[in-house]
């Protein structure tokens, strides 16, 4: 009568993780809504549902590549293609569970198989992945104040908009508007950049599906990528690895972009908690 679950956060980013390996369990949007509930459930920003690649319609083909899937559902039930701090805390999930160990492993995801790397040290890197910039001009907006945005995608889409101070992204409630619409037809995570030093800048973010949240790590490489090319260092341009620090306000994400297009995030990932979902209370927060 009872669905074990873990918690965990990378730089404070939160979720709550759904060990499924044989896919049994039907986690509806309404369920992953209640679950991620802060006041009437476990409170996170999304779920981690845990399950191997073979047993997953949506990762079949990728299960000689990565045995484990990440199913990864915003806090609202929506899915999402990729959460870079998801995969980290999956990773550690991974191995609090003994299925690895330090060192290398791949995971599956919406977003294609992501190589991960858990160090010594406690900090789990990434392989994120190459960027895409799509073209065209697009604007976010905060009240009656309007500033150009970077359109990155990282496997999700990104705006990234560079601002004097983050207190200009406002409360952040409610999704920022964007322009023109159809640059996002399924709407976009925005960040807002501020500069802290050479290669060193502060984020905040509206993550689509979650409002905003402590962290996001496809949206620190967007930032990253953003930022390397406002600042001229684009590594295919240059020939050589741009690294930038960004600031969350959960913590501390390094970015680095190699010439030939792959995106590393490297950052801490916690498992704070373990326990039981009790299903009678989940099936009366669907109803």
């Amino acid at each position: 009568m009872s669905i074990p679950f873990l918690k965990g956060h990378g730089t404070e980013n939160d979720f709550v993780i759904v060990p499924d390996p044989d896919n049994a369990l039907d986690l509806t949007p309404a369920a992953v809504a209640a679950l991620c509930d802060r006041r009437s459930g476990i409170g996170a920003d999304g779920v981690l549902h845990v399950v191997r690649s073979a047993a997953h319609p949506e990762a079949k083909g990728m299960a000689a590549d990565a045995e484990w899937f990440m199913d990864y559902r915003n806090g609202d039930g929506s899915i999402a293609e990729m959460c870079g701090n998801g995969v980290r805390v999956f990773a550690r999930y991974l191995q609090h569970a003994g299925h690895v160990t330090e060192g290398d492993l791949t995971v599956a995801t919406r977003g294609g198989v992501k190589t991960v790397h858990i160090a010594k040290d406690g900090d789990v890197t990434v392989g994120m992945g190459s960027a895409r910039l799509p073209e065209g001009d697009v604007t976010v907006s905060v009240g009656d104040r309007t500033w150009p945005a970077r359109n990155v995608n990282m496997g999700n889409p990104h705006a990234v908009a560079f601002v004097e101070d983050l207190a200009d992204a406002g409360d952040l409630y409610a999704p920022p508007p964007f322009s023109p619409s159809s640059a996002y037809p399924e709407g976009v995570n925005v960040e807002f950049v501020a500069d802290r030093g050479p290669r060193h800048v502060a984020m905040r973010v509206h993550e689509r599906g979650s409002g905003e949240t402590r962290s996001c790590g496809t949206g620190a490489c967007a930032v990253a990528v953003a930022a390397a090319r406002r600042d001229g260092a684009d590594p295919s341009v240059t020939g050589t690895p741009a690294t930038y620090t960004v600031d969350v306000p959960g913590g501390r994400l390094v970015i680095t972009e190699r010439p030939g297009g792959e995106i590393e995030m490297t950052g801490p990932a916690v498992i704070v908690a373990t326990g039981e979902i009790d299903t009678e209370w989940l099936e009366n927060a669907v109803r």
